[in-house]
């Protein structure tokens, strides 16, 4: 049967944007829109039908989760459990694993994952820290343990987007307990994977990503070996005549000109670490440079600056009594990301240098303030300690190391009326008693006129992107199914499939929406699969819930690679992780996890 034109149409629409979300040459939500003004633009569909994706059920139903997590967040639920996780694990590597997981798992129940690793992450570090653990071993189970969470619940955006396809295909969409019985045993096939596997294939870490078993005391100098500080170190004294006598640091023109940082002036035996802008030099000055020697000398003009010894150990340029350095990544949402920190002002905001960026496994020593920041970087940053509280109270930064600033009072005393009104929005949707898009909008609202958060924080909490991009999407459903297009697909798969069986067509979908789901978001891909899954049901006269259910499963397995999932992305910096750790690692979990869905699925909600 030959396609129509506006089936042919669409069929170009979605490779064009399938194209786009592999290469990652424009962002994944401004791909949504483009979708979305296309099928438009065509007369696929109409102006109403086009934009629909806004009106969605839900779409507003994410808008609220975001809402109802930030005001947990913002009570102190994430630091409390993030605390106690600490002390229940005691001196054992493996029960800090198992509660790591389970932590994460549980408050994925609740909010989205991304949000959940997020609130974690900084207790989950300092735990990591005072119990002499490599971080790495830690921070993808964390990853990992939000999204398996995010599995056993109605509550992340992918099941959210499949729920909203089955009720506008004309059936019962999923409840809040619905994905529980599968998922709740998916959960705790991956915490027992990572604590006895999954953990040691990450202590297989080369140097000098592997940390040491030294005491805490010694971070500093962890840090400086990690990130390879010693090879850039140099002293050199300031010779008279020399054009940076009487010249401030801000004057010196030392880092745009010869891309070194001052990490210390020495003056009659005083030596003051992270000098600040206008700290003044002066002849026969000793300054401390961080950068490449032979750039440096290759570029100082006469009278040359005086090199006094080559190589130097950082640890005692890295911190004094006035002087830290810390460990910050970036928030999922910063400002900061696809900015310079110099463009940002960064130094003169916080009084903090950043002395290194670790991206993709490996640190950045050079240009570190000129070099625009991707969601996933980690920062070393040095500067007074009497200014630290300024970074923990950013919210595009999040502190790794050491617990993260107490919540305010007037938050904490809110903990309480937060955590009742999450309760009773569930009870809300699990019984039915409201439609689970209105129930989560009532708690949402109700965290705000009760004060755990204001207006403006609630939408500070959103993430706009991803909200775009299922709003986007959505009308690519409707397109496949009005086009015909879902039908084409469909019988094609069950031609291939249905011969053999029910299991081997949900086997098949399901291993689609997995395999797209490494490189593309998982809402998108349930935008593009469920309707096949839902038409195929219907051709082979089999069950559509159940079979959508497990499509929506699988385009939550971002295991294999970092791009699946933002949460992979988040710790991919503090954890030090290359690409091929994922694979390495997500590999015989999603083996797993694919082994125990296929199996409990069909006998659960058979076909």
């Amino acid at each position: 049967m030959p396609l129509s034109t506006d089936a042919v149409i669409t069929l170009v629409i979605l490779t064009a944007a399938i194209v786009l979300f592999l290469t990652n040459w424009i962002r994944a939500d401004v791909v949504a829109l483009l979708v979305l003004i296309s099928l438009g633009v065509t007369g696929v569909l109409t102006v109403e039908e086009a934009f629909s994706g806004f009106s969605r059920s839900a779409v507003v139903t994410i808008v609220a989760i975001y809402v109802l997590a930030a005001g947990l967040n913002l009570t102190g639920a994430g630091e409390r459990v993030g605390n106690w996780l600490g002390r229940a694990a005691g001196e054992s590597e493996g029960r800090l694993v198992v509660l790591v997981m389970v932590g994460g798992a549980f408050l994925s129940l609740f909010m989205n994952n991304i949000a959940a690793a997020a609130v974690l992450l900084p207790g989950v570090s300092s735990a990591a820290r005072h119990r002499n653990v490599n971080p790495a071993r830690l921070l993808m189970p964390l990853a990992f343990a939000t999204i398996l969470g995010g599995m056993a619940t109605l509550f992340t955006s992918t099941n959210i987007v499949s729920s909203g396809l089955l009720a506008e295909a004309g059936l019962d969409g999923f409840s809040v307990l619905s994905f529980a019985p599968v998922g709740i045993p998916v959960v705790i096939v991956g915490v027992l994977y990572m604590a006895v596997v999954g953990r040691r294939i990450l202590h297989e870490r080369p140097a000098p990503e592997q940390f040491d078993s030294r005491p805490p005391d010694t971070l500093e100098e962890d840090l400086a070996e990690i990130y390879r500080l010693d090879e850039r170190l140099f002293r050199a004294r300031i010779p008279p005549g020399s054009y940076l006598d009487h010249r401030s640091l801000a004057e010196s023109t030392l880092r745009e000109l010869y891309n070194v940082s001052v990490m210390a002036v020495e003056r009659d035996g005083r030596k003051q670490l992270a000098p600040s802008p206008d700290t003044i030099l002066h002849a026969g000055d000793v300054v401390t440079l961080e950068g490449s020697l032979d750039e440096f000398r290759g570029r100082d003009v006469e009278p040359y600056l005086e090199i006094l010894n080559p190589t130097l150990d950082a640890e005692q340029y890295l911190e004094s009594v006035e002087i830290t350095t810390t460990e910050v990544a970036l928030a999922p949402r910063s400002s900061l990301i696809g900015h310079t920190l110099q463009e940002v002002n960064f130094r003169e905001q916080f009084g903090f240098s950043a002395l290194a960026i670790w991206r993709g496994g490996r640190p950045i020593r050079r240009a570190t303030s000129s070099t625009p920041l991707l969601f996933g970087d980690a920062l070393l940053l040095q500067g007074p300690r009497a200014r630290i509280h300024l970074l923990r109270r950013n919210h595009d930064l999040i502190m790794l190391g050491e617990p993260a600033e107490p919540v305010a009072d007037v938050r904490s005393s809110k903990l309480g009326i937060a955590t009742a009104i999450m309760v009773g929005t569930l009870v809300l949707a699990a019984t039915g008693l409201l439609e689970t898009a209105e129930a989560m909008v009532l708690g949402a609202l109700t965290m705000v006129l009760v004060g755990v958060l204001s207006p403006d924080e609630a939408y500070d909490a959103v993430e706009w992107r991803s909200v775009v991009l299922v709003a986007g999407m959505l009308p690519m459903g409707l397109a496949l199914t009005n086009t015909g297009l879902a039908a084409a697909i469909a019988d094609n798969i069950m031609r291939l499939t249905l011969p053999y069986g029910p299991l081997v067509l949900f086997a098949a979908l399901f291993l689609l929406s997995a395999l797209l789901v490494q490189v593309i978001s998982g809402p998108a891909v349930a935008a593009i699969v469920v309707p096949l899954a839902i038409e195929s049901a219907r051709q082979a006269g089999i069950d559509p819930w159940s079979l959508t259910l497990g499509v929506a499963m699988g385009a939550s397995m971002a295991f294999l690679t970092p791009l699946g999932h933002p949460v992979n992305v988040l710790v991919m910096g503090p954890g030090g992780y290359r690409f091929g750790d994922y694979t390495r690692v997500g590999l015989p979990l999603a083996l797993l996890v694919t082994l125990v869905i296929l199996i409990l699925l069909p006998i659960i909600y058979p076909f």
